[in-house]
């Protein structure tokens, strides 16, 4: 019986796969969600509470700008009833700050950890999504992929992380010299340096869709480092 076993054994070895199939190669396994490749999908780092986020969602391929007036004011509407619904404003997700631009969308917010951010994005992605479908008269996903996050750990990093969020349409080519870009939070933001005219009457809508910060750091910490200018040549 054991020399049996021992030929079987013996008899046992690596079936040799044709034309280069089986094993580990390059390109194997599973594909990104989208046209091209986007956020990773290893896990992602653990988050204290006392650390504001960068949040930026993107757009599928294909789909009508944001920066219309109506589909503004439908993320901006989604924002707002995310955070005041069960009649309570931001409790462990907040939203203080955002810019909209034509095929994604920042927001800078708090969340009580990595789980109430992820329930908190997961949210507010499915609520624009149903908005946005409704006025488009589409089903469907809307956004390509997982929402990209960087944790700000620092009065110098939130700062950083305001100035490119308020005034990220200026990368996109979009200048409002003197005032704010009124796809944006900007109108409601106190950390300007130098006056401002508010947004385009047009486009804003009644209410308020961000909440004040409560971290340490979105409130005080990074004023700091100074205030933020309303022009782009400014600095």
């Amino acid at each position: 019986m054991a020399k049996r076993d021992s030929a079987r054994k013996e008899r046992q070895r690596t079936i040799p796969f044709p034309n280069g199939w089986g094993g580990r190669r390059a390109g194997a396994g599973r594909k990104p969600v989208g046209e091209r490749a986007g956020v990773t999908h290893h896990g992602r780092q653990p988050l204290a509470s006392r650390f504001p986020v960068h949040v930026t969602v993107k757009l599928r391929g294909g789909l009508p700008s944001l920066r219309r007036k109506w589909a503004y004011r439908v993320v901006r509407g989604a924002i707002r009833a995310a955070q005041h619904r069960a009649g309570t404003v931001g409790k462990n997700f907040r939203v203080v700050q955002y810019s909209v631009q034509s095929n994604h969308v920042h927001f800078i917010v708090e969340a009580g950890g990595r789980l109430s951010l992820t329930r908190g994005m997961q949210g507010l992605s499915i609520r624009i999504a149903r908005r946005l479908n409704r006025l488009w008269d589409r089903s469907g996903r809307v956004f390509s992929d997982r929402y990209h996050d960087h944790i700000l750990r620092s009065p110098r990093e939130v700062r950083l992380a305001l100035q490119y969020v308020l005034r990220n349409s200026e990368r996109h080519g979009a200048r409002y010299p003197g005032d704010v870009d009124p796809f944006s939070s900007g109108n409601s933001f106190d950390g300007w340096r130098g006056s401002k005219r508010g947004a385009t009457e047009c486009i804003a809508s009644p209410g308020v869709a961000v909440v004040k910060a409560v971290t340490w750091l979105l409130r005080i910490g990074w004023r700091r480092c100074g205030l933020i200018p309303v022009a782009a040549d400014s600095g």
